[in-house]
């Protein structure tokens, strides 16, 4: 896995939780910030398990 993307995602997730804390003391409103964590930690798993695996002979 490319090591760029990997720092870069999780940079974003830390983002997110900052902002989510900022969300949790009422600066930002936590039904922004609940999704965006969400979404960061998803898009994470889902690069994750992107692995290069044989999906079988096409014809």
């Amino acid at each position: 896995m490319n090591r760029i993307p990997f720092a870069l995602s999780l940079l974003f997730i830390a983002f997110c939780v900052f902002i989510n804390i900022l969300g949790l003391m009422k600066v930002y409103p936590v039904y922004l910030t609940s999704p965006l964590l969400f979404l960061s930690v998803f898009v994470f798993i889902i690069m994750m398990n992107n692995k290069r695996r044989f999906r079988g002979f096409r014809k």
